[in-house]
C-alpha cells in the first residue's frame, strides 16, 4: 500500500526565527502550487530488504491483519524552508508535524525496530549499558547489542534514508534530494532534528551520542534512569539537545529526567525554566517544564508536552506551548543560558 494525497495550505502557526544559516537560505522549492504535502508510504514496499522481527514486535502487519509500517512524512512549500528534516521516532502525530511544517521544516516518521522496551533488558540488576546498546542497535542496524538482531535494513537510519529516497522521486515538489549525500546512499544527518517522545526521545537522545545530528528534541524524556550512556563523548554538541516534560510525569517526579538532562551536561546551558512562569526565549535554556493543569493526572501529565489531547490549553481551547515547540526545534543552538551547578536534590546514582 502506498498512498500519495495533497493537502491544502495550512496557515503557519508562527513566524519562521529570522535566523538562517548559509545552507538554509540556499535551500528553496520549485512547487507550481506551493501547499502542505502529505504522503505515506509501507516499509516493506520501499525496500524488499526490510524485515520484520516478531520476537520483539516488530512486524508489517497488526493482529487484525492491518498494515503496521506505514511511514509518514509532510512539508510545506508555501513556508520558508529551513533545510532541517525531523525524524520522529514514535507514532505519527498530525498536530506535530503541521506545525513542524509550518516553522518550514521537513518531516517523516520511519517505522523501525521500537517495540522492545519492556521485553529485553529485563533483568536486575540491568547492565549499565544494556538498553542503551540496544536503542543504539535499533537506530543503525549495527551490531551494539547481545540483545537483538537488527540487521541495517530495519535500524531507523536506513528505513529513513530509504524514505526520504522515495519521497525525493515521489514528491520533488519538496526537495527531499537536499537530505541525501552525494553519493545517495546516507542522509546528511548533520542536517537532521532527531526527535520523539518517552521511549523515542530516549533513543533519539542515545543516537545523537553516535551521530552527529542539528539538535535533539526530547519529549518527556529521556529516561533510562539505570544506564549511563547519557554521560558518554557526544558527536553531537550537548547544547544542541532540548528537553521538555510536566512536573507531573512520572519521569520528572522520579528524576529520571533530570538525571539524564544534567549527565548530558545540559545544566551548562541555563537553569530550569517553567515556561509557563517565564516567557519566550525561556532564557535560552535547554531544560524546560511546565506546570499546566492536567487534573493531577500523571498519564496524561507524560503526553502532555507533545501537542494533542492531553496537551495544555486556555479557556478557548488553544495549546498553551505554541511557543515552547516553535523555540523546540527552531530556536538557535549558538543561543545558550548560563551554566549553573548540578542540583543535588536530582538523584543520580538510582538504586534498581
Amino acid at each position: 500500500m502506498i498512498r500519495r494525497s495533497l493537502l491544502s495550505p495550512s496557515v503557519a502557526l508562527v513566524l519562521a526565527a529570522p535566523f538562517l544559516s548559509q545552507a538554509e537560505e540556499s535551500f528553496s522549492f520549485r512547487d507550481k502550487d506551493p501547499k502542505r504535502h502529505q504522503l505515506s508510504a509501507r516499509a516493506s514496499e520501499i525496500d524488499s530488504l526490510a524485515k520484520p522481527h516478531p520476537e520483539i514486535g516488530f512486524v508489517f502487519e497488526n493482529k487484525d491483519g492491518k498494515p503496521a509500517d506505514v511511514q509518514q512524512a509532510s512539508v510545506d512549500t508555501s513556508v520558508k524552508p529551513r533545510g532541517k528534516l525531523v525524524i520522529w521516532l514514535m507514532g505519527h502525530n498530525e498536530e506535530l508535524f503541521k506545525r513542524l511544517n509550518s516553522y518550514g521544516l521537513h518531516a517523516i516518521q520511519p517505522h523501525y525496530a521500537n517495540k522492545w522496551f519492556g521485553i529485553v533488558c529485563q533483568e536486575k540488576p540491568v547492565g549499565p549499558q544494556c538498553r542503551g546498546n540496544v536503542r543504539l542497535e535499533a537506530a543503525t542496524g549495527e551490531d551494539f547489542s547481545d540483545e537483538v538482531t537488527i540487521p541495517k535494513p530495519d535500524g531507523m537510519m536506513e528505513r529513513s534514508l530509504q524514505f526520504v529516497k522515495w519521497l525525493d522521486k515521489e514528491n520533488p515538489e519538496g526537495n527531499w534530494g537536499w537530505f541525501l549525500n552525494e553519493e545517495k546512499d546516507d542522509l546528511r544527518w548533520t542536517d537532521v532534528i532527531v526527535s520523539g517522545s518517552s521511549h523515542g526521545s530516549t533513543t533519539a537522545t542515545r543516537f545523537s551520542k553516535h551521530v552527529e545530528v542539528s539538535r535533539v528534541v526530547a519529549l518527556c524524556g529521556p529516561r533510562d534512569n539505570y544506564q549511563t550512556w547519557q554521560s558518554l563523548p557526544s558527536k553531537t554538541p550537548a547544547n544542541r539537545v532540548f528537553g521538555f516534560s510536566h512536573v507531573l510525569d512520572g519521569g520528572w517526579t522520579a528524576d529520571h529526567y533530570c538525571r539524564s538532562w544534567e549527565l548530558l551536561g545540559l545544566h551548562q546551558f541555563g537553569r530550569i525554566v517553567n515556561v509557563d512562569k517565564t516567557p519566550f526565549p525561556f532564557k535560552n535554556s535547554r531544560r524546560l517544564i511546565t506546570d499546566c493543569d492536567v487534573g493531577g493526572d500523571a498519564k496524561k501529565a507524560h503526553g502532555a508536552v507533545t501537542p494533542g489531547r492531553n496537551s495544555g490549553k486556555d479557556a478557548e481551547g488553544n495549546f498553551l506551548h505554541e511557543d515552547v515547540w516553535r523555540y523546540l526545534y527552531t530556536h538557535p543552538v549558538d543561543q545558550v543560558g548560563e551554566a549553573v551547578p548540578m542540583d543535588d536534590n536530582c538523584l543520580k546514582d538510582q538504586p534498581q
